[in-house]
């Protein structure tokens, strides 16, 4: 595979400093809601962002229905959470080390108000979601929702009461953007490679989005060059914007990287997305882009239908991002990139598909494909044991590794056998000896920047 590459935009690393764990939430830059600190007591624990999704996790099972969501202050590196009730829940979460916040709104009453506006409020054009900070339900609605659909959502939003949500406006257009870390075209539609994972079969597949799985079959990893993949399974609109497609190609090498044009990031688990947490963007358009998750759990009303489930984040996109990877500097993978208003000039809100869920759904993991659709990197023999590279026979020399049993596996992968994709690239298995090749799991050209065809969905050249 080829790999042109265009300028990338150097990512800035910025501190989040807030981190929305456990209920759906939608962080904006508004009020605070007036409610009660409940700090007195156990002092407050000092705990990592990881450790206080985990405490999080168990105090919402803990206090059930009376846990009403929270986030992580990464200043003070403290777990605030909220809770309705008596006070013996807030002695039970200081106890456990959080800061603790009586709150009005629970969780149910706030699912029941989100389950009006989609009955009530469904307009293209709009998101909402709860924000922690606030206790409240957020809802946005872009420039296109004007006249009666904004008296419409308006009204819906007014009947929930001030105290159970808020609206805003959007000065962009939300739409999906088709086009991703590397390039991928199909149907005259450009979209970006999320993420390499292996199919619950052993075979060698990647994730994009799903609006780039339903609008073509078939994806080449060059404007007019030959299929590489086949869409097994693609969901939108509906709960998830999310595609598996499958190499055409079992013995394809495909890691869990992303190449951002200056170094290689492994990709190493995937992840759940928190507010405030500092995230970056590969996309074929616009390269690198980062900033922090805004929102978890979003309901966006697309053009094309209502989509549910999606992080929100104030990372730029473009046309041809959709499907690109959203990742950590850390090597976590976030989501895949769906759609959202503004460009990067002018910024705006975008969405993304979680990892997390699209795996779940689909069966697949994160993992090399191909190479190891047979057995795992080391069982029965660690790499190189057995036979020492080119011994006996060079995995490339007439036979590609991954076909039948994992490169390293009894022989090593590379030595003295073809590169893949013709530029090197250290990755291998086992011991991580052996040369598959330079990235080739990550589908190539990124060049030609796709003509926006106006209904936001696909770019056509």
């Amino acid at each position: 595979m080829s790999h042109k590459r265009i300028p990338k935009r150097k990512a800035v690393i910025a501190a989040g400093s807030v981190v929305a764990l456990g209920a759906a939430a939608l962080i904006l830059p508004n009020a605070m809601a007036s409610q009660t600190d409940a700090t007195e007591g156990a002092a407050p624990r000092t705990v990592k962002a990881a450790d206080a999704s985990d405490l999080a996790a168990q105090l919402a099972e803990l206090l059930g229905e009376d846990y009403a969501g929270g986030y992580y202050d990464a200043g003070k590196q403290q777990l605030i959470i909220n809770v309705v009730g008596d006070d013996n829940n807030v002695i039970l979460g200081e106890k456990a080390g959080a800061v603790v916040r009586q709150v009005e709104n629970s969780t149910a009453e706030l699912t029941a108000a989100s389950q009006t506006l989609k009955t009530k409020a469904t307009v293209p054009g709009t998101s909402w979601a709860v924000d922690p900070r606030t206790n409240k339900i957020q809802v946005t609605a872009d420039s296109t929702v004007t006249g009666a659909k904004w008296d419409q959502v308006e009204s819906t939003v007014q009947s929930l009461g001030s105290g159970m949500a808020t609206i805003k406006k959007s000065a962009g257009t939300f739409k999906t953007f088709v086009e991703g870390g590397d390039a991928i075209f199909g149907g005259g539609a450009r979209c970006s490679l999320g993420f390499n994972v292996t199919a619950d079969d052993g075979a060698p597949a990647f994730l994009t989005a799903g609006h780039c799985g339903v609008a073509a079959a078939e994806w080449s990893d060059s404007e007019a060059g030959a299929p590489i993949g086949t869409v097994e399974a693609a969901t939108f609109p509906g709960e998830g914007d999310f595609a598996l497609v499958k190499y055409d190609d079992p013995a394809t090498v495909a890691p869990s990287t992303v190449n951002t044009g200056e170094q290689t990031v492994e990709i190493t688990e995937a992840a759940e997305a928190a507010v405030g947490q500092t995230v970056i963007r590969m996309g074929s358009t616009t390269g690198l882009s980062d900033g922090e998750v805004t929102g978890l759990n979003a309901t966006v009303n697309y053009p094309e239908g209502t989509v549910t489930g999606l992080i929100q984040t104030n990372v730029c996109a473009e046309p041809g991002d959709s499907g690109g990877s959203l990742f950590t500097a850390e090597g976590s993978a976030i989501g895949l990139t769906s759609g959202g208003s503004g460009d990067c000039q002018v910024g705006g809100e975008t969405f993304f598909q979680p990892v997390t869920t699209a795996l779940a759904a689909v069966g697949a993991t994160l993992g090399a494909g191909g190479a190891g659709a047979g057995e795992e990197a080391g069982a029965g023999e660690e790499a190189g044991a057995g036979e020492e590279a080119g011994a006996g026979e060079e995995v490339g020399a007439g036979e590609e590794a991954g076909a039948g049993e994992e490169a390293g596996a009894g022989q090593e992968a590379g030595a003295g056998g073809d590169a893949v994709g013709g530029e090197e690239h250290v990755g291998g298995v086992g011991d991580q000896a052996g040369e598959v090749g330079d990235q080739n799991g990550e589908v190539g050209d990124q060049n030609g920047d796709g003509v926006d065809d106006g209904s936001g969905l696909t770019n056509r050249q």
